[in-house]
């Protein structure tokens, strides 16, 4: 009996190695996949950066990969509303007129930017269920929504930046203005993946 046991520990040792490095290649060939991926982007390392911590949710997925990416960059357009929103209600009052419109019109608009990049991740996530002219329609739908948010946040960005190099704002300000941008960037990231999607 303990030679039995004595055989089957090493047995079980081996492919429970075994099942470890198969594990750590999945992740790895993920990690390569999301990289490949990224590189058909404008923003090809800020991309990698954002979504290789996925790697083992994305696997070698289109799909998976556009959903996490529109995901996160529905967390980011919501922080930024947030800030945007959190600068009004704080230092805003002190702002020249020209900036507290800029910055109304600009929390407008990134509201709008997050509500349809969330139509753009829930359209993804149709996506994974769909087959042959529904599939094709969700994918274009996300497109959509997702172009949408980024014409709402390069607005946003555009009305920001007059008051802003005129010399009308503040450091928070300038702040918000170059959270915006870097929210662009994340935009169309997810649109870039979405757009790999399109069969």
């Amino acid at each position: 009996m303990a030679s039995q046991g004595a055989f089957l520990f090493p047995t079980f040792l081996f492919f429970f190695l075994a099942g470890c490095r198969t594990a750590a290649a999945g992740v790895g060939n993920s990690t390569e996949f999301i990289r490949e991926a990224c590189g058909g982007t404008l923003y090809p390392q800020l991309c990698f950066s954002s979504l290789v911590g996925y790697a083992a949710v994305v696997q070698r997925s289109d799909v998976r990969l556009s959903q996490v990416a529109s995901n996160v960059t529905l967390a980011r357009v919501r922080s930024v509303s947030a800030n945007v929103s959190a600068t009004l209600a704080g230092g805003g009052a002190a702002a020249g007129p020209r900036l507290r419109a800029a910055l109304r019109d600009c929390s407008e608009m990134l509201s709008d930017a997050a509500e349809r990049a969330g139509q753009a991740a829930e359209a993804l996530r149709a996506v994974e269920s769909a087959t042959g002219p529904a599939l094709a329609w969700q994918v274009s739908n996300a497109m959509t929504w997702m172009s949408a948010a980024l014409t709402d946040e390069d607005t946003c960005a555009d009305w920001l930046a007059a008051p802003t190099a005129a010399g009308g704002g503040d450091s928070k300000a300038g702040e918000v203005y170059r959270r915006v941008r870097e929210v662009e960037k994340h935009t169309s990231i997810a649109l870039a993946l979405i757009h790999k999607l399109g069969f």
